[in-house]
């Protein structure tokens, strides 16, 4: 209980501030937009690169978890995809589904959680938890939507296309760098270090008041068996199965294992969202699912981090 004070409690007691603000209007009409970009683009980028930096290249060589984690991603994906029994939708309307079953709120939600139970020492598999969402999964839900539209001709252009798309995404290119930095050996001057450290110090609390500004303007009508399927899928299926792979398949650090668990546990994040929109699909699926998933995984990461402090990480 004391894990679940202390780790959980904050993050969710963030995300009910962000909420308060917006139904009482403290932040104006474009804080949500405007509090978002500055953690996607500038605090959440400092804080994945400087992490990126820190790590020792060798002792990272943990395939496990990343088959652990991909795996646990592809298999909920691919039952979100699926959807209902005999139902005919665009390959659009499925890969976004299948995104929003498994697309994990790694970067706002899951890196503030794993610093706040596990300690720095967290951060690097929690980047590559990050990294793996928001560019691998990221970039297969694009590449079947525009194979679907059929805009790009020809699979090089489509692969084309996805790559501009994902060099374009700061959540991707920071860590990249930051592992091209740590790759050199060479330290960051001081006056780098510090500059950061200080922006990417901002990204925990910003990102957590960002999702309840989000929340508190989503519809909140009664869920649906879709926005159930979705909601079952993320915070059921992808963790269990991730346990599966993390402690019964692959080898790795006991602190990997319960971060890969821990980080496929949480709710859906905004980029389902995101891409409905982008793409001109009815949203309204994706957000409620976000919504429902957000509350629902008060209950159930409270019960994961009881679980996980209950157990020796080493």
């Amino acid at each position: 209980m004391n894990a679940v004070i202390t780790a959980a409690l904050p993050v969710f007691a963030l995300i009910l501030t962000g909420w308060l603000a917006a139904r009482w209007n403290l932040l104006g009409s474009g804080a949500t937009d405007a509090l978002n970009r500055y953690v996607v683009y500038l605090s959440l980028p400092a804080l994945l690169f400087r992490a990126m930096t820190q790590v020792d290249l060798a002792a990272m060589a943990h395939w496990g978890y990343v088959g652990a984690f991909a795996g646990g991603i592809a298999i909920t994906f691919v039952a979100g995809f699926a959807g209902r029994r005999g139902a005919r939708r665009a390959l659009t309307d499925r890969s976004i589904e299948g995104l929003a079953a498994s697309y994990a709120n790694a970067g706002y939600m899951g890196i503030p959680l794993c610093v706040a139970l596990f300690g720095a020492e967290s951060l690097a598999p929690a980047a590559f938890a990050t990294l793996l969402t928001a560019s691998v999964l990221f970039g297969c839900a694009i590449a079947l939507i525009e194979l679907d539209r059929q805009q790009a001709p020809g699979l090089g252009a489509t692969l084309l296309k996805v790559g501009q798309a994902l060099m374009r995404n700061p959540l991707l290119a920071a860590p990249v760098a930051g592992l091209a930095w740590a790759a050199t050996g060479i330290a960051l001057p001081e006056g780098l270090d510090r500059y950061v450290t200080l922006l990417g110090a901002s990204a925990s609390p910003c990102a957590l008041v960002a999702i309840g500004l989000f929340l508190a303007q989503t519809e909140t009508a009664s869920p649906g068996p879709g926005v159930l399927r979705l909601v079952l899928g993320k915070l059921l299926l992808q963790p269990a199965a991730t346990a599966v792979l993390a402690f019964l398949v692959f080898d790795m650090p006991p602190l990997w294992a319960w971060t890969a668990v821990l980080m496929s546990a949480l709710p859906i994040g905004t980029g389902p969202f995101m891409l409905a929109r982008m793409y001109g699909r009815d949203a309204r699926l994706t957000s409620r699912a976000i919504l429902v998933s957000t509350l629902a995984s008060v209950l159930t990461i409270s019960l994961l981090v009881a679980w996980i402090s209950a157990h020796p990480l080493n």
